[in-house]
C-alpha cells in the first residue's frame, strides 16, 4: 500500500543519513514541507541540532521577487532555520533515496501575515481578531493564497502537492501558549466563535440579505450559554439550537459557498501551472462549517476537482466514510495517522488502524511525522508497512 511520511527541510538537510532512513521506512513517497506556519520541532536524530525553532510562516525556498513585486501581500523568507533553498535541497536528497517528492503547503494560517496588516485576518463577533487566521472571503488575501499555492506547489522535480488549511481557519490555533480550553466549546462554540466579520463577510451576509450588526449581537446572544458551560453537544444540529436555524444556515451557506470558490480558483491554478500527471490532494474534513489545518470541504464537489484528499484519522478512520461514497476510479482517500506516540499517536497499532481505514475506504496512507518520531516509533511503523505490503 502506498504510503508517504511527513517531513521538514530541517529534518533532512545537514543529515546525510535521513534520506536513506525515511526511505528504510517502506515509504514510497516524501511529502516535504515547502511553505509552513510558524513552529518549534524536535529532531531527535539530526547530528547537528536537537529544537529548530521556526518563528514565523515562512515559504522554505527563495519566493519569485518578480511574483510578487509591489504586493502588500507576499510570503515571508525563512530564516537561519532553512536558509536558502531548504527545501531543494532536501527534496534533492529524498529523491536520490528513490522516494517520489510532493509539497506540503500551508495555506490559510499565517501569523505574522495578520500581525503586520490586522485587516486581513478573521474577526469575531466580538471584535477579537485571529491573526493566525487569515479570511478567505477577502479578495487580496484569496489573490494572495493562489499565488502562494502556485509557487509553493509546483516546485522543481515534485510529483503532486498537499494543499493544508485551504479554507477556513478560526477560532483553534494549536500554537504559542494556548489558554482557550477552559470553557468546552464543542463544535458549535467553536463555529460561532469562528464566524467572521470583516468588512468582506459583512458585504457577504448582507448580500444574504442579512444585517451584520444584528447577526453579530445574534451570535453573542448565542453564545452565552456556552459561557456559562452549556454547550449543547452534537454536530450542525447544535449549531442550530443556539443559533437557531435559520441564521445558522444563512451563515453556513456564506462560508461554504466562500470556501468552495477558493478552492476551486486554487487547485485548478495549480493544476495550470504544475505538469502532466501532477498530484492535487487537499488537507480536508467532510464537515463543511469545521475550520482549521483540514479545512472543512463538500465531499462531493471537492473530488470532482481535486485528485484526493488527506483526511485525519488521529481519532479513527470514520471520517473516510463520506469521501469514500463520492470517490470514484482514481481518487485518492489517503488516511493520515500520527505516528509519535510523545505527541498521542499510535505506531504499536498502525496496522489495525490502516487495515480499518482499508476498509472504510482508504487507499494510500500518510504518516505524520517521520523527523519528529523517536528511533521506537520508527521501527513500529517499519514494521506495520511491511505487514500491509
Amino acid at each position: 500500500m502506498r504510503a508517504s511520511a511527513f517531513v521538514y527541510p530541517w529534518d533532512v538537510n545537514g543529515d546525510p543519513g535521513a534520506a536513506a532512513r525515511i526511505a528504510g521506512l517502506g515509504v514510497r513517497q516524501a511529502t516535504l514541507a515547502s511553505a509552513y506556519h510558524s513552529t518549534r520541532a524536535l529532531t531527535p536524530r539530526h547530528p547537528r541540532h536537537r529544537i529548530v525553532t521556526a518563528p514565523h510562516a515562512a515559504v522554505l525556498y527563495p519566493p519569485d521577487a518578480g511574483r510578487w513585486q509591489g504586493r502588500r501581500l507576499r510570503p515571508y523568507a525563512a530564516g537561519d532555520w532553512a536558509p536558502g533553498d531548504a527545501y531543494g535541497e532536501a527534496a534533492e536528497a529524498l529523491a536520490g533515496a528513490g522516494l517520489d517528492v510532493h509539497t506540503w503547503v500551508v495555506l490559510a494560517h499565517n501569523s505574522r501575515m495578520g500581525e503586520e496588516f490586522p485587516d486581513t485576518s478573521v474577526t469575531n463577533a466580538y471584535g477579537d481578531r485571529y491573526p493566525w487566521a487569515p479570511c478567505i472571503a477577502q479578495p487580496e488575501t484569496r489573490a494572495h493564497l493562489t499565488d502562494l499555492a502556485v509557487e509553493a506547489a509546483v516546485r522543481p522535480g515534485a510529483a503532486g502537492t498537499e494543499l493544508e488549511s485551504l479554507g477556513w481557519y478560526g477560532l483553534p490555533h494549536l500554537h504559542a501558549h494556548d489558554k482557550t480550553s477552559g470553557v468546552a466549546l464543542g463544535d458549535a462554540g467553536t463555529y460561532l466563535m469562528s464566524l467572521c466579520f470583516c468588512s468582506s463577510c459583512r458585504d457577504g451576509y448582507t448580500q444574504l440579505g442579512l444585517d451584520a450588526d444584528e447577526l453579530a449581537a445574534s451570535v453573542r446572544r448565542a453564545l452565552e450559554p456556552v459561557w456559562r458551560g452549556g454547550t449543547p453537544a452534537g454536530g450542525w444540529e447544535a449549531v442550530e439550537k443556539l443559533l437557531g436555524g435559520e441564521l445558522a444556515t444563512a451563515t453556513r451557506a456564506w462560508r461554504d459557498s466562500t470556501a468552495r470558490s477558493l478552492q476551486t480558483d486554487v487547485v485548478g491554478a495549480v493544476r495550470a501551472a504544475a505538469p502532466e500527471g501532477f498530484r492535487i490532494l487537499l488537507h480536508a474534513d467532510p464537515d463543511s462549517y469545521h475550520v482549521g489545518a483540514n479545512a472543512g470541504v463538500d465531499p462531493q464537489h471537492i473530488l470532482t476537482v481535486a485528485d484526493g484528499v488527506v483526511v485525519p484519522c488521529a481519532g479513527g478512520s470514520g471520517l473516510l466514510t463520506p469521501f469514500a461514497a463520492h470517490a470514484t476510479e482514481g481518487n485518492v482517500l489517503a488516511a493520515n495517522f500520527p505516528v509519535v506516540a510523545g505527541m498521542g499517536g499510535s505506531p504499536a497499532t498502525l496496522y489495525e488502524d490502516a487495515t480499518q481505514a482499508v476498509e472504510r475506504g482508504a487507499t494510500e496512507l500518510r504518516l505524520y511525522h517521520a523527523g519528529l518520531a523517536s528511533e521506537g516509533d520508527l521501527v513500529l511503523v517499519a514494521e506495520a508497512l511491511r505487514r500491509l505490503g
